[in-house]
């Protein structure tokens, strides 16, 4: 079907992974020049274009082709259907109900050892939340879980018990030390129906990059928790997310625009930075780019967190994700080894950042990268 524009490109994608971008160029050309070319496929093709401009280097061409597929994106079917305004609002109602005592209400208590606190890694999309997962999930004492929904699950399951109040805040107060337990067995039991023997003793990973709305949860329940929490410079962030194709979710679609992509980073980790104070799991804020020039001190210092010996075998991690199934669009860049080329990328779109510095100037010098 060689004038069918979505199966053109499809194929296309496939060959901006393979490299063979002459021939991805000149499908995706043909594509747009369709004549009844429909929104999604329109929307497709241009982000196609843009990402294939951009590892050819033609970076001034890359925007012209990433506004075009923005305007188109309030047309599309599955975005209506989403509501943007959902996470924000959560957000900003977690950062004044969350305290320090609600937060600290179960710490210090001696949980049963059959349920055991998880390893987290969150952050925020294109942080590097996946390349520490694959280079943790390496050590053999250690079981990976990609993208679950272990927590959102959870959440749920305290919905259902205590459907009494619509706030989280509300139900967490409202909990005692057998809710408490209640929540923790269902995570696991359904951590084990997911992975089975697979867990054995190991430690879990947890990996579900935004659980970092539900950091106040995971902190509430699972108080012993360890956190893995990824930092990135703003910029290189922003313009990662505003490239990828995601699919359409209450957490993706503000990354649909550039200003919207640049106001969500920020209620993001306007969040993180407010919570993170009262916070009673050990954490650590592990930097992608310290872990691109300085991997082994960079990760040492993780593994030092979660309580494990240093493992040479983790630095070998390329070799284990290009065999496997990643449920994340950083797949590509996981199976192959550490490369700098995407730290400070966004020097290359300079110009294109004054439309967003006011929302991105207050979290460069707060977590330095001004």
């Amino acid at each position: 079907m060689p004038d069918n524009p979505m199966l053109t490109i499809l194929v296309a994608t496939l060959e901006i992974s393979d490299g063979q971008y002459q021939s991805a160029r000149e499908r995706l050309a043909k594509a747009l020049s369709h004549p009844l070319l429909k929104p999604e496929e329109k929307f497709r093709a241009h982000k196609e274009m843009a990402r294939l401009l951009d590892r050819l280097g033609e970076f001034s061409q890359v925007f012209a082709h990433l506004r075009p597929a923005a305007d188109i994106a309030p047309q599309l079917v599955e975005v209506k259907r989403q509501d943007a305004t959902l996470v924000p609002t959560m957000l900003a109602d977690y950062k004044t109900a969350y305290t320090r005592d609600l937060l600290g209400r179960w710490a210090g208590r001696e949980f049963p050892a059959d349920l055991p606190p998880p390893v987290f890694v969150l952050g925020f999309m294109r942080t590097g939340t996946t390349l520490t997962q694959e280079v943790l999930g390496t050590h053999p004492d250690l079981f990976a879980a990609d993208e679950t929904d272990l927590i959102a699950a959870t959440v749920k399951e305290l919905r259902r018990v205590n459907p009494q109040s619509t706030r989280q805040t509300e139900l967490l107060a409202g909990l005692d030390w057998d809710g408490v337990l209640h929540l923790r067995r269902f995570y696991w039991d359904r951590a084990r129906a997911l992975f089975g023997d697979r867990i054995g003793t190991k430690h879990l990973l947890d990996k579900t990059t935004m659980n970092s709305i539900d950091l106040g949860f995971i902190n509430a329940i699972f108080p012993d928790a360890k956190l893995v929490f990824l930092l990135r410079d703003p910029r290189d962030v922003c313009l990662s997310c505003f490239m990828q194709t995601m699919v359409p979710t209450p957490s993706t679609v503000p990354l649909l625009t550039w200003l919207g992509t640049a106001r969500f980073y920020g209620q993001v980790m306007d969040w993180w930075l407010t919570v993170k104070p009262m916070l009673t799991m050990d954490f650590v804020e592990l930097r992608y780019e310290d872990a691109v020039f300085d991997f082994e001190a960079t990760f040492r210092r993780v593994f030092s967190l979660i309580g494990l010996d240093w493992n040479p075998a983790v630095a070998e991690f390329h070799q284990r994700a290009a065999g496997k199934y990643i449920a994340s669009p950083s797949y590509e860049q996981v199976a192959q080894p550490l490369y700098s080329s995407s730290v400070g990328r966004w020097r290359h779109y300079a110009d294109e950042f004054a439309e967003i510095e006011a929302e991105l100037k207050p979290f460069l010098a707060a977590l330095g990268y001004d």
